[in-house]
C-alpha cells in the first residue's frame, strides 16, 4: 500500500500543471544536480535535484528560450514551442573548455589579482543594483544522521518518530517554505510565508526562512558566528590567494573569469574553491566555495560548502542571485551528520526606493492555513522537484505521524511506560497521558544526580513531585505545572521542602504567573557565584567550604511578560523568614589537620558566630529589560522576538523590604545595568557588562541583602565568557550595603591574532583579553585583568578555556591561574 501512495504522488507530481519537466546530465548520462535553468530575460528560474530532474513553471504555451547554466559545463540555451503542458525536455551539458590567452600567461601581475582589483573597486556599484528588491522564494531543507546509537548518556533515542532505522541512519528532519519578499540592504526584510511544510508534523510550521540565507559577498565579511572574510573584501588580499583558471563565454556573449581562491594561511576565518567574476561588469557570475569547521571555531562541522548561481537580465542589466545551497557534513563520538538548505530566488521586481514604513519591527509572517497546503498545491509551486527519497520520506513520515498520534497508539504506549515497577518508590516514576497531554514525575527516594556535599547538611539529595498540563500549548501557548522538591540532609538531619505552580497564559507576551514557597538553604549571593559540583569537590578534597548558606521559609508570586517586542517586566512580592546555619560535619574524603572555616562569611574562623540575627521580612521587586530596536516573527504557534545586537540592553531594578520584625531592616535598592556585545567585525568581539546599585536606608540591614558580588577562589570557570565573575576575588571580601559599580569587559580576538602567530596557530585557539573592576565605599577598587585563551581542547571537543589573572586591591597584588571547563554549568 505504501509503495501504491509513492508511485501515485510521483504520477501526480509528473503528470500535472503548467511546466517544463525533464532530467539533465553530462555526455556519460551523468545526473547534474544544482543546475540553474530559467526563462531568458527573467527572474523565472529553478534548479535541479540530486537526480537531475528540474521543474520550470511557466505561465503560458507559445515561444519561450530556456536557459541552462553549470559551473564547469557550456551554458546550454535553446528555443521552444509549447502547444501544451507538461512539456519534457532533458537535457545533456558539455564541460566547458577554458582558456587563457598568451597575453596573460606571460603578465609578470597575476591576471588573477587584475580581476580580483577590479571586483572590489566595483563592488560598491554592483552591490547597489541589488539594494532593494521584491521577489518569490523557496527553502528546503534536509538534515540527515547517520550511526546514531540507540542511547545517549543513558536515555532511549528511539526511532524519532520513524526518522532512523535499526542503524540509526535516516532523515530527521525534512521542512520547504514558499514566501514572498521584500528586502532592503544591508538587514531590512519584510517576509509573507504562503505555505510551510514539514515532514511528519501535518500542524507544523518550517523554521526555514529568508533571514537566514543572505549571504552577501559584496560586504566584507560573511556571519556565519565567526566572520569569515569575503574572497572580494577590501582587505581580501591580506587573506587570500588566487588563480585565474580559465575563461570562457556564457550564452550572451559575456566573458566570465574562473578564478580559484586559495587561503593564505590554514587558520584564518576563509573560504576555499571558486569565484567567478563577469569581465567589464566585475560583478558575481558564481561561487562555489568550501569553509572548514574549525575555521568558523565550529569544530564539530567538518566542512560547508557554499553554492551562489546569478542571472543576468539584458532589460535592466542586473546580475542577480537565482540559486543558493548550502551543504555541510559534521559528526562527533561516531555520529555523523550532513545536510543540505536549497534556496530559489524568483521573479524579482527592483525598486529604486521603497515607500516609508514598507519595513516594520515584524520581519516574518505566516498566511492562515500556510501549514495546509495539499500535495497539488506543492507540485504545482516547488521550484525543485523532490528526489525519490524526499518524497518517500514526506509519504512515511505523514503515515506514522498519522499512527503515532492516534489516540489508540497514545494510550497503548502509555500503557507500556506507566507501568509501575518494584523499585520505582526508590528509582522513581513517570505518568503520562499524551492524548490528553498531562504529565506526572516522581523523581525516586535514591535520585543520585543531585547528590552534593556541604558543611552544613553534610551528604544531602533531592526527590519530588512534578505534574504538567500542556493540552492547549499547541494552538493558544498555555501551558501549567506544579512541582514539589524535597531535599534531606544526613548530617544536619533535616527534610526541606518547596513547592511551586507555574502557568504561562499564551505565546505571544509569554505572560507568566508562578506562586512558589517553603524552606530551603539558599546561598547568601543569590546568583549562586560556586555551583553544588564544584563545591562538593573543592569541599571533599581539598577542605575549602566556599558555599555559605543559610536557612529560608517563604511564600511569594511573580507575574511577567513582554510588554511589545523590545520590554520586558516582571514583579515579584516575598515574604521572607532567615534564620543562621552552622557547620554539622568536618567529614572529608582527604586526612588533614585543616579545620573548615565557619559559615559565616565575615568571621571564617569563629564557627559559633553568626552572619545575621533570625528575622523576618516582605519584599517587593520590579524588573525591567529593554532591548532597543528588536525585530519579530510572527508564528502561529508563537511570536519570536530577534534580539538587535547593534543595541545595548538595559534593565533597571527596584526592591523595597518591609514589614520586617524590626524596622532596621527595611531598605530600598535601585539598580541599573548595560551589556553591549560590540562586533568589530573579523578583529573579534568586545562584551560589555556595566552595573551599578546604590540602598536607601541600608545601614543596619542584614548581611543576606547586602549586595554579593560573584568571586571565585576555585580557581575553576563554568561559564563561557567572564562577563559575570571576578575569579580571584573572595567571594563575601567586597559585600556592600551602600552602592557599587562593577565593570566587565572581555575581548574575542575570534582568531585574528592566533591565526597570525607560528605554532600558537595550530591550536586553532582564540585570544581573550579582559579588564574587571568593582567599585564600593570605603575601601579601594578591585581590578583584575586577564589574558587567556579559549576555544582549548581535542580533536572537535573545544570545551576548555585557560586564563592568567592579575589582580589588585588595597595595595596586595595576586596572581592565578584559571581553568575553564564549559560543560560544568550544564552538570547542575
Amino acid at each position: 500500500m505504501k509503495n501504491s501512495y509513492l508511485l501515485l504522488s510521483l504520477l501526480v507530481s509528473f503528470f500535472s500543471f503548467a511546466q517544463i519537466r525533464g532530467t539533465i546530465t553530462d555526455n556519460k548520462g551523468i545526473p547534474l544536480s544544482l543546475v540553474t535553468i530559467l526563462e531568458e530575460n527573467t527572474y523565472n528560474g529553478t534548479s535541479s535535484n540530486e537526480q537531475g530532474n528540474y521543474e520550470l513553471n511557466i505561465k503560458k504555451t507559445g515561444k519561450h528560450t530556456i536557459v541552462f547554466q553549470y559551473l564547469g559545463f557550456k551554458t546550454q540555451k535553446i528555443n521552444l514551442t509549447i502547444d501544451n503542458f507538461p512539456f519534457i525536455q532533458n537535457i545533456k551539458l558539455a564541460e566547458e573548455n577554458l582558456s587563457l590567452s598568451e597575453v596573460l600567461i606571460n603578465s609578470k601581475d597575476n591576471p588573477a589579482n587584475a580581476v580580483i582589483r577590479q571586483a572590489i573597486a566595483s563592488k560598491k556599484e554592483n552591490s547597489e543594483k541589488t539594494a532593494r528588491f521584491k521577489a518569490d522564494f523557496y527553502s528546503r531543507g534536509i538534515f540527515k544522521v547517520k550511526d546514531l546509537p540507540k542511547k545517549i548518556l543513558g536515555q532511549k533515542v528511539g526511532d524519532l518518530n520513524g526518522a532512523v532505522d535499526s542503524t540509526g541512519t535516516g532523515i530527521i528532519y525534512l521542512s520547504e517554505t514558499v514566501s514572498k519578499i521584500i528586502f532592503e540592504k544591508p538587514d531590512n526584510l519584510k517576509e509573507r510565508i504562503i505555505a510551510s511544510k514539514v515532514s511528519g508534523d501535518n500542524k507544523g510550521f518550517s523554521y526555514n526562512t529568508a533571514r537566514s540565507t543572505i549571504y552577501d559577498f559584496y560586504d566584507n565579511t560573511l556571519d556565519f558566528d565567526s566572520k569569515i572574510i569575503s574572497p572580494i573584501a577590501d582587505n581580501a588580499f591580506n587573506y587570500y590567494k588566487y588563480k585565474l583558471e580559465g575563461t570562457f563565454q556564457d550564452e550572451n556573449n559575456l566573458m566570465i573569469n574562473k578564478i580559484k581562491v586559495i587561503a593564505k594561511r590554514d587558520a584564518e576565518p576563509v573560504f576555499e574553491g571558486y569565484i567567478y567574476i563577469v569581465e567589464d561588469s566585475w560583478a558575481i557570475y558564481a561561487l562555489d566555495l568550501d569553509i572548514k569547521g574549525y575555521r568558523m571555531h565550529q569544530e564539530f562541522v567538518d566542512v560547508m560548502k557554499l553554492r551562489q548561481n546569478f542571472s543576468y537580465n539584458k532589460n535592466n542589466k542586473i546580475w542577480a542571485k537565482n540559486t543558493q545551497s548550502l551543504e555541510f557534513t559534521a559528526g562527533i563520538f561516531g555520529i555523523k551528520f550532513n545536510g543540505k538548505f536549497s534556496y530559489v530566488y524568483s521573479n524579482y521586481e527592483f525598486e529604486k526606493a521603497f515607500v516609508k514604513k514598507i519595513f516594520t519591527n515584524e520581519i516574518v509572517s505566516f498566511e492562515d492555513n500556510s501549514n495546509k497546503k495539499d500535495t497539488f498545491f506543492w507540485n504545482k509551486i516547488r521550484p525543485i522537484p523532490l528526489t525519490i527519497e524526499e518524497n518517500t520520506d514526506y509519504i512515511k513520515k505523514d503515515s506514522v505521524h498519522t499512527v503515532r498520534n492516534s489516540k489508540t497508539y497514545l494510550d497503548s504506549i502509555d500503557k507500556k511506560g506507566n507501568k509501575f515497577k518494584i523499585f520505582s518508590p526508590i528509582t522513581g516514576y513517570h505518568w503520562k497521558n499524551s492524548s490528553q497531554k498531562k504529565s506526572f514525575n516522581y523523581d525516586g527516594l535514591l535520585n543520585l544526580s543531585s547528590l552534593s556535599f556541604n558543611t552544613l547538611q553534610g551528604w544531602n539529595l533531592d526527590s519530588g513531585f512534578s505534574f504538567r498540563d500542556w493540552a492547549a500549548e499547541e494552538e493558544k501557548g498555555k501551558t501549567t505545572s506544579i512541582s514539589t522538591k524535597f531535599n534531606y540532609g544526613f548530617s544536619d538531619d533535616r527534610l526541606r521542602a518547596t513547592a511551586d505552580y507555574y502557568h504561562r497564559f499564551n505565546n505571544q507576551n509569554y505572560a507568566t504567573l508562578t506562586v512558589f514557597g517553603g524552606s530551603k538553604v539558599n546561598q547568601f549571593n543569590p546568583e549562586e557565584p560556586i555551583t553544588s559540583f564544584i563545591n562538593t569537590v573543592s569541599t571533599l578534597f581539598f577542605k575549602d567550604n566556599y558555599m555559605k548558606l543559610y536557612n529560608k521559609e517563604f511564600a511569594g508570586a511573580t507575574y511577567g511578560q513582554d510588554v511589545g517586542n523590545n520590554f520586558y517586566f516582571k514583579g515579584t512580592l516575598e515574604y521572607q523568614q532567615r534564620k543562621p546555619l552552622f557547620n554539622t560535619t568536618d567529614y572529608t574524603f582527604i586526612k588533614s589537620d585543616d579545620i573548615y572555616s565557619s559559615n559565616n562569611p565575615l568571621l571564617p574562623e569563629e564557627n559559633l558566630i553568626p552572619a545575621f540575627e533570625q528575622h523576618h521580612l516582605t519584599k517587593a521587586a520590579v524588573f525591567a529589560k529593554i532591548n532597543f530596536g528588536n525585530k519579530y516573527i510572527s508564528r502561529p504557534d508563537g511570536k519570536l522576538n530577534i534580539r538587535n545586537y547593534d543595541y545595548p540592553t538595559l534593565t533597571f531594578g527596584y526592591e523595597n523590604a518591609f514589614a520586617s520584625n524590626e524596622s532596621k531592616y527595611e531598605y530600598q535598592l535601585i539598580t541599573g545595568q548595560v551589556r553591549y556585545d560590540f562586533d568589530a567585525g573579523n578583529k573579534g568581539t568586545l562584551g560589555i557588562n556595566l552595573k551599578a546599585g546604590t540602598f536607601i536606608h541600608g545601614d543596619n540591614i542584614s548581611f543576606v541583602d547586602y549586595k554579593h558580588f560573584n568571586g571565585n577562589r576555585t580557581h575553576m570557570g563554568t561559564s563561557a565568557r567572564y562577563l559575570n565573575v571576578f575569579n580571584l576575588m573572595p567571594y563575601y571580601s567586597n559585600s556592600t550595603n551602600k552602592s557599587y559599580f562593577e565593570a566587565h569587559l572581555e575581548h574575542n580576538d575570534k582568531g585574528y591574532i592566533m591565526n597570525k602567530i607560528p605554532l600558537l596557530n595550530k591550536l586553532n585557539s582564540t585570544l581573550v583579553l579582559g579588564f574587571h573592576s568593582l567599585a564600593v565605599p570605603d575601601r579601594k577598587p578591585y581590578t583584575e585583568f586577564t589574558v587567556g585563551l579559549d576555544n582549548l581542547g581535542f580533536g572537535k571537543l573545544k570545551v576548555f578555556r585557560l586564563d592568567y589573572v592579575h589582580s589588585l586591591q588595597n595595595g596586595i597584588q595576586e596572581n592565578g591561574v584559571v581553568f575553564g571547563l564549559k560543560i560544568l554549568n550544564v552538570l547542575e
